[in-house]
């Protein structure tokens, strides 16, 4: 019994010289035109399924690339259209060096709906031997939203990348100082031009970027309070003010240990504009050159470090101050919300995970009510 011959735009099948079965459908394209399809089947069953998918997808108005584009193609495209207009720079800049040396050069030529659950998990085997599982799963994250922007613009019909779990880190251990050793250092640094800067860094928990943000305007001394609404970044060669990392202001209530250096900050950048004369600039930043520029970002978390080691302390970074603080504040039983508020997180398991840090002394704290309690209630003999 003959086949029924297939309707206008249903496709036609028919058998190749090679033996295998191939059909072509006409189906709509991203850019809105029609464009002819082809596939292939070892049996007229399996072509002709091939075939009823393509229009089934035609028929729900699903567009279905013919040219799947090249990763090479498809990433930085990507990145100039999605994350640029969208994103910080900062996010950009970091998308775009996994791109450029980690991506394009391993998977560049692997087709959109071709690339495989194989072909991912070799690329983050690859980039772990190659740089650390750190930065293996930050290349699984761009590749994965890549994708996920791909199948939004319905380009291909599933991530792949969501199928392959990314590499485990392993996580840092968290340094801070003790309370003596802070309050070391905090001496150390009283005759530098930034001591102003780092008892903000450890007293409030500020970013690097957003103490290097303040500006005059944002703080209130008469009502001792400190409002964070800008951070300066520098991302490869400018130097640019930008909102906070969640794009949240918040008002920071200054405890009385950060009025007294603020004030000297005052008076400082009031003799080194006077000194400066037509060579000050004026951008009303808290932290300044001797000129009025704004410090380098880079620069602060140097002398912080030079500062340290002249003191013999313990080696942490600028922002594992963040850390000291948390703990600080949860030492002295300050509610977990008001912490994360005081930070600046838009999550508070954030504050509670990775910005707390148990001491010896608080555990020794802890087991102490311990004793007292079993000792209380063990019975008179």
């Amino acid at each position: 019994m003959p086949r029924k011959k297939n309707p206008n735009g249903a496709g036609s099948i028919w058998r190749r010289k090679d033996g295998r079965y191939e059909a072509r459908v006409y189906v709509p394209q991203p850019d809105g035109t029609r464009k002819r399809k082809t596939v292939y089947g070892d049996t007229w069953e399996e072509c002709d399924n091939k075939r009823l998918e393509l229009v089934k997808r035609d028929r729900a108005g699903v567009p279905t690339p013919t040219r799947s584009h090249k990763l090479s193609e498809w990433l930085p495209y990507w990145l100039e259209e999605f994350i640029r207009p969208q994103r910080k720079k900062t996010t950009y800049a970091k998308y775009e060096t996994h791109v450029r040396r980690y991506l394009i050069p391993s998977l560049g030529t692997k087709r959109l709906e071709s690339l495989s659950v194989p072909d991912v998990r070799r690329f983050l085997v690859m980039v772990t031997r190659q740089a650390s599982a750190a930065t293996a799963k930050e290349s699984h994250r761009v590749l994965r939203t890549a994708l996920s922007a791909a199948c939004r613009e319905e380009l291909i019909s599933r991530n792949v990348a969501t199928l392959v779990p990314a590499p485990r880190v392993e996580v840092r251990e968290m340094k801070t100082w003790t309370l003596d050793e802070t309050v070391t250092f905090l001496e150390a640094a009283r005759p530098d031009p930034l001591y102003t800067a780092f008892v903000l860094a450890i007293a409030l928990g500020l970013r690097r970027g957003e103490i290097l943000g303040l500006r005059w305007g944002d703080i209130d001394l008469d009502r001792r309070t400190l409002t964070v609404r800008n951070q300066l970044q520098r991302v490869q060669k400018e130097l640019y003010a930008d909102s906070t990392k969640n794009r949240r202001t918040r008002v920071i209530p200054l405890p009385l240990m950060c009025i007294a250096p603020l004030r000297w900050r005052r008076l400082q950048q009031a003799k080194q504009r006077a000194d400066a004369g037509s060579g000050w600039e004026t951008t009303d930043y808290v932290f300044t050159t001797r000129t009025g520029r704004p410090i380098e970002p880079r620069n602060l978390s140097r002398s912080f470090e030079r500062i340290a080691t002249q003191a013999t302390l313990p080696r942490i970074r600028l922002h594992d101050t963040r850390h000291g603080c948390a703990t600080l504040l949860f030492a002295a039983g300050v509610a977990p919300r008001v912490v994360m508020e005081i930070l600046g997180h838009s999550q508070i398991a954030v504050t509670m995970n990775t910005y707390t840090h148990v001491s010896d002394s608080i555990r020794r704290e802890a087991m102490s009510h311990m004793d007292r309690m079993l000792k209380r209630s063990r019975p008179a003999r």
